[in-house]
């Protein structure tokens, strides 16, 4: 008798049903049973792919990493238009989104999956440590082409960024910051380093 119904690319569907779980009840609501019953799948699906859930989280945290890793590629290419605070800006949105904040939630209440995550990041908190990563690499870009003060730490800068823009978006329960009251956030953490061109 089937017990589901066929995948076709289970470990990314898996993914997506557990992001969907975790974007609808929170981080304490996701368990391997929650994920394969938004799958539509039976349980043994999510083991046959990984060894177990904590491995599964530890994979869906890095699926996470990887999209931020896309995300650091498309805002290096940015580097030179528009303004610093409008594209440091759309990057906080995005990197620090309902999505990411849920994984950030996962993260901290779970000790065996920080301590897996600990292979690939193994200081400060994942999702946040290649977040600021990825501010850094933007700031030092920018820097190259001159719109950033050639003396700016922008090491710091970017912790302070990820830092204070996690603290603006962490739990909200209905919606987002105001992207302009992120924009005043940035435009006063980098003042004294943009120099516009």
């Amino acid at each position: 008798m089937p017990t589901g119904v066929a995948l076709r690319d289970a470990r990314e569907q898996l993914f997506a049903a557990a992001e969907r779980v975790l974007l609808r009840d929170g981080p304490n609501a996701l368990t391997s049973r929650a994920v394969t019953t938004e799958a539509g799948c039976a349980k043994g699906v999510l083991h046959r792919h990984f060894a177990d859930f904590d491995v599964f989280l530890a994979e869906l945290v890095r699926d996470r990493i990887a999209r931020l890793d896309v995300q650091a590629a498309a805002l290096r290419e940015s580097a030179g238009t528009g303004t610093v605070a409008g594209n440091l800006t759309a990057a906080l949105a995005d990197a620090l989104g309902p999505l990411a904040l849920g994984m950030l939630g996962l993260v901290v209440a779970r000790d065996a999956l920080r301590a897996r995550l600990r292979e690939t990041t193994p200081t400060g908190l994942p999702l946040l440590t290649e977040a600021a990563a990825m501010i850094g690499s933007y700031l030092r870009a920018e820097r190259d082409l001159g719109r950033i003060a050639p003396d700016a730490d922008v090491d710091t800068l970017a912790l302070t960024l990820i830092g204070t823009g996690h603290l603006l978006f962490a739990g909200r329960e209905s919606a987002p910051p105001d992207l302009e009251g992120v924009r005043r956030m940035v435009t006063s953490v980098v003042a004294g380093a943009v120099r516009e061109v």
